[in-house]
């Protein structure tokens, strides 16, 4: 079994880099000497395995013998010991486990089964007008000259007003559920304060309470939507009301803080690199790999995690059962191995195999969503402007490990003649 250690001799201490202000803030370079010293590490102080080579991550993300479940980590939360010391954190992980992004194999794919007709190429044609409606909208309400907070104005509200309409959901109701997903999104960081933890079981709770008057309230209509899919799939028995409930907030959740992510960090890349910002005004038609090239030069997470069902080998590391994984998607989306001029933006790169929303059979169920949102979004807001700068310095998120993302993106513009 490989063992990796940083030049001094020591070994790395894997929790304090991801957690560094300065890492938050920019965590290329210390991955990038991180990767240096090898594809696959382990963390010895608690059996973690972190990838970070692009070809390794490939075969990790594909491998059925790593999957999502974490019930079946090691010494993870699902043990006696954990549920003793941590009775919170128990609960928390316990009721946010039924849904598909947390189970393998036949339950992932019954799960994943209800939601996939909603994803589908006919049904986002069927979303374009919505999002085009929503995004003009929230630009009609930004000046035609000064200064903005692009994420306050634009990126952040567009994604939950999409998502709130695909649902039915009153807009009244944006501000509360904003709040719900910035608790459960910290999940995600796999290591929380007990403070986090009890306000994250909070916000769960009055989420799924809202969600389950939903129901009752709409068990008896039919509606062409994703709430819609969930109730027939509740009626029907195919979810019960945990797995209906708890793949509801998910989706919520990850499709909220995924595209807002998107569309802010791509902004940043745009601002920071005014030669692609004029190639791509001068060719619309790159879009789409401009997106796809937003996604692997700054992803909107730092980890995607694994657990490991039986031992596997992973580029000459054996990985024992039960081990939890972590893939670092700002190194694999990174690889010097994998990628001509890693660092660089290139609207146009092909074949770009970024991991930003995962693979294997845990890809992200509502990527096809947000790219449409941010292809529709980018067009709008380079149609309206004809000037577009930073205004001032960006501000990251610093109060989450691995959703990475922008609190506030200041800049100037100018409406189109």
């Amino acid at each position: 079994m490989s063992e990796v250690q940083i030049e001094n001799g020591g070994d790395i201490d894997w929790w304090s880099i991801l957690s560094d202000r300065t890492f938050l803030e920019n965590p290329y370079p210390e991955l990038r000497r991180l990767q240096a010293l090898g594809p696959v590490h382990l963390d010895k102080s608690n059996g973690i395995y972190f990838i970070l080579g692009h070809k390794a991550f490939s075969k990790a993300a594909k491998s059925s013998a790593l999957g999502r479940d974490t019930r079946h980590w090691t010494n993870g939360w699902n043990t006696d010991d954990y549920r003793a010391h941590d009775p919170v954190g128990y609960r928390l992980f316990s009721e946010f486990q039924p849904q598909m992004i947390n189970n393998d194999g036949d339950i992932h794919r019954r799960m994943r089964k209800v939601y996939e007709p909603a994803f589908r190429a006919q049904a986002m044609t069927s979303m374009v007008s919505l999002i085009e409606e929503e995004a003009t909208a929230l630009l009609k309400a930004m000046p035609d000259k000064g200064e903005v907070d692009f994420i306050e104005a634009f990126a952040g509200p567009l994604p939950l007003r999409v998502l709130c309409k695909l649902f039915d959901i009153p807009e009244s109701l944006d501000e509360t559920i904003a709040r719900w997903s910035a608790s459960l999104i910290r999940i995600g960081d796999i290591l929380m304060t007990p403070e986090q933890k009890v306000e994250a079981l909070e916000a769960l709770n009055e989420f799924k309470a809202f969600l389950r008057e939903q129901i009752a309230a709409r068990k008896n209509r039919d509606e062409d939507n994703l709430m819609g899919l969930a109730i027939q799939a509740y009626k029907d028995g195919t979810l019960d009301e945990e797995e209906t409930l708890t793949n509801l907030v998910s989706m919520l959740v990850a499709g909220h803080e995924t595209t807002v992510t998107l569309i802010g960090n791509g902004m940043l890349l745009l601002m920071r690199n005014p030669e692609e910002m004029a190639r791509l005004r001068k060719d619309p038609d790159l879009m789409r790999t401009a997106i796809e090239e937003f996604l692997r030069v700054e992803p909107g997470g730092n980890m995607i995690l694994r657990v490991a069902r039986e031992d596997v080998e992973v580029e000459g590391t054996l990985i024992p059962e039960g081990s939890p994984v972590i893939g670092l998607i700002g190194a694999i989306n990174r690889d010097p191995a994998r990628f001509d001029r890693p660092d660089e933006l290139d609207i146009g790169r092909p074949a770009n195999a970024q991991f930003t929303f995962g693979g294997g059979a845990h890809v992200c169920i509502g990527a096809p969503l947000a790219r449409l949102e941010a292809q529709i979004a980018f067009s709008a807001v380079l149609d309206k402007y004809a000037n577009i700068e930073l205004a001032g310095k960006p501000e990251w998120r610093l109060d989450r490990m691995n959703a990475r993302g922008l609190g506030h993106l200041p800049l100037r513009v100018e409406r189109a003649a």
